[in-house]
């Protein structure tokens, strides 16, 4: 049908934007430490499956692939410590003869790679699981590496508001930062790994892993904070691959300073894109009451004067008063830049207060955004990503300048003096939090441009990327030694595997035989489409069949909705009362219908279904009561409507 299913987590700008190379003592000015990890003696290559029995492997959590844990040294580059920490991987083996190893490094850090090992193999073209062991992991701290996370300390320090009335809120951003790493700290519990998080260490585990399994080399693919780690690998264990690719990546030569001011300007652009998009698309101006400018610069000047309150429909019906601050709108605009229907649906929001005062839709994103239970704004606990382990890499990767940590907070807000907070500005001060944590860098010089000899990589760049700067692959591919940079036009924050043949069959054809890419350039866009809000009344149709069909595209750009994972049943308050629950299984979505009010003159009880392999769409209501039922069937671009309602209903 219409629908395009994020893969894993909505992550927020600070969970998609970290750091690099470096632990605290063990990089010098030529770069990362190549001291090579402790690890047992390789012996003979068996086959994979041999070698997984033998590491004691089992299945992972609702996965096809095989779990193995092994015992790392706790630090990689101090013999003398005997401590270890367990880091898990996990490997499908390849389905037909083997090439080696394809490991997929996911972004963060903080993020479970675990998590998403089916449903980005499934994504890939079959040749590469069939020539390929496929490898994810969980970075050392992370769910089933450790599970350190501060989930509730996290969502109540995004939520802070960083702006005044007179531009950034210097002691309210202090304030916050401070708490959030004690708070964090404490509820994580305080462990001995925290000063050996950083990106040196996993790429260490990484090699260990590499080592123990057999594998003469291996092929990595890194996505966002995982190009942090491929480079951060190919700099200290180059002799280990055989081929890289880097998607939405980091230039690891910037000081932090750096790259948070050329990331927040990407994010103001990235805005001001989706915006410009707003006005060039009738159906988005047709919701709107001023310019998409204008739009966004008095919602914002609204919520630095104080909090917005609405009614919000909650999931169990009924409704709760709710606010809607500056600090929310930050995180739902950043969160929203991350790809092209996201960034419509960021518009849908927009519009919905622009030309109604209707701030539901933006609460909805709100919530999505930060993982929070709309019935009671408490954090639904999230064991994939862990903002307690982002921190703990991004403060030992990074080093900032002062003596205390007040010293270094005052640091960040004079290198930021110019920042302009009206365009998500206040992203500048992401690190923040690593002035007052535990173990923290200090005096880390960045690394050495990374050259990679005899390492073929390609270089993929989205040219709307608000969270890894395009420029900045462009940087990298242009120090590599044999660097081949793919520009998506528009597109999203990572490219490879979201469904686009530009670059997806270059990127294939490299990894399987490394052949160069034969395409330098994808088109694409900011912004695809953009869908009209759903009518106020059912008086604005002229019949059952257009209200259903809008009905149909409201449901399913219903924030709940599209985001759901299709599995857990879940229920989702309606616009103006009532609830509507989602329920999967058996190739379809089903819908139950609780007096879900839509609109002003269409309140639905009863039952839908959509079947995905048919592109089916299907109601059995009753609308406003008993007397009036409707059957009504959407077959691909065929429709069909019975019922016993009056027809004076419709315009």
């Amino acid at each position: 049908m219409r629908r395009w299913t994020l893969v894993g987590a909505l992550w927020l700008v600070w969970a998609c934007t970290a750091s690099d190379a470096g632990g605290e003592t063990r990089a010098t000015s030529e770069g990362p430490s190549t001291a090579q990890p402790t690890a047992t003696t390789t012996t003979p290559r068996l086959g994979t499956d041999e070698m997984l029995e033998d590491l004691d492997g089992e299945l992972c959590p609702d996965s096809v692939f095989t779990c193995v844990t092994l015992e790392m040294p706790l630090d990689h580059f101090d013999p003398s410590n005997e401590s270890t920490t367990p880091v898990t991987f996990a490997v499908l083996p390849a389905t037909g003869e083997r090439m080696g190893a394809f490991v997929t490094a996911t972004g963060g850090p903080g993020s479970s790679g675990i998590s998403v090992a089916d449903s980005y193999t499934e994504a890939l073209d079959p040749s590469i699981p069939e020539s390929y062991d496929i490898v994810f992991y969980d970075q050392r701290g992370v769910a089933l590496s450790g599970g350190l996370s501060c989930p509730s300390a996290a969502a109540a320090y995004y939520r802070v508001d960083g702006t005044g009335a007179l531009g950034i809120d210097q002691a309210a951003l202090t304030t916050a930062s401070a708490t959030f790493a004690q708070d964090c700290v404490g509820e994580m519990g305080e462990p001995e790994i925290l000063p050996y998080l950083g990106t040196d260490q996993a790429a260490a585990d990484l090699e260990v892993f590499r080592q123990t399994l057999g594998y003469e080399d291996i092929v990595i693919y890194g996505e966002s904070y995982g190009t942090q780690l491929s480079q951060t690998y190919a700099a200290a264990y180059g002799e280990s691959l055989s081929r890289m690719i880097l998607d939405g990546t980091v230039d690891l030569t910037l000081e932090g300073f750096v790259f948070f001011e050329e990331q927040a300007a990407a994010f103001g652009q990235t805005l001001q894109s989706t915006l410009e998009f707003c006005g060039g698309d009738e159906f988005c101006t047709g919701d709107l009451a001023v310019t998409p400018d204008e739009a966004y610069d008095q919602l914002l000047s609204l919520v630095v004067e104080a909090p917005l309150t609405a009614q919000f429909p909650l999931p169990t019906g009924g409704f709760a008063e709710r606010a809607f601050g500056q600090g929310d709108l930050d995180v739902v605009a950043s969160g929203q830049m991350y790809s092209e229907d996201d960034r419509m649906m960021f518009l849908r929001a927009l519009s919905a207060y622009s030309g109604r005062g209707d701030i539901v839709p933006m609460l909805r994103l709100l919530y999505l955004n930060l993982g929070l239970d709309p019935t009671t704004e408490t954090v639904i606990e999230d064991p994939t990503y862990s903002d307690a382990v982002y921190y703990g890499v991004e403060c030992l990767d990074y080093s900032y300048p002062g003596a205390t940590p007040e010293e270094t907070a005052q640091a960040f807000f004079d290198a930021g003096a110019d920042v302009d907070p009206s365009r998500l500005g206040v992203i500048f001060f992401g690190d923040l939090p690593c002035a007052f944590w535990p173990d923290a860098s200090k005096d880390q010089p960045r690394p050495e441009p990374l050259a990679a000899p005899g390492v073929p990589t390609v270089v993929i760049g989205s040219t709307a990327d608000p969270a890894t700067p395009y420029q900045q692959g462009v940087d990298v591919g242009g120090r590599l030694d044999e660097g081949h940079l793919i520009s998506q036009q528009g597109g999203p924050h990572v490219v490879f595997g979201r469904g686009n043949e530009c670059p997806d069959e270059a990127v294939t054809a490299f990894i399987l035989d490394g052949t160069p890419p034969d395409i330098d350039e994808c088109e694409g866009e900011v912004v695809g489409y953009y869908i009209p809000l759903l009518p106020v009344s059912i008086a604005e149709f002229d019949s059952a069949e257009t209200m259903f069909d809008s009905i149909e595209f409201d449901l399913f750009y219903l924030p709940e909705y599209y985001w759901w994972d299709t599995v857990t049943e879940t229920p989702v308050g309606c616009n103006q009362g009532g609830t509507i629950t989602f329920v999967g299984g058996d190739g379809k979505d089903t819908y139950l219908f609780d007096e879900c009010a839509f609109m002003e003159g269409v309140t639905l009880t009863g039952e839908g279904s959509y079947h995905w392999d048919e592109d089916v769409f299907t109601l059995e209501v009753q609308v406003n009561s008993p007397d009036c039922r409707y059957s009504y069937e959407r077959d691909g671009e065929e429709y069909g409507v019975e019922d016993n309602c009056p027809t004076d209903q419709f315009g």
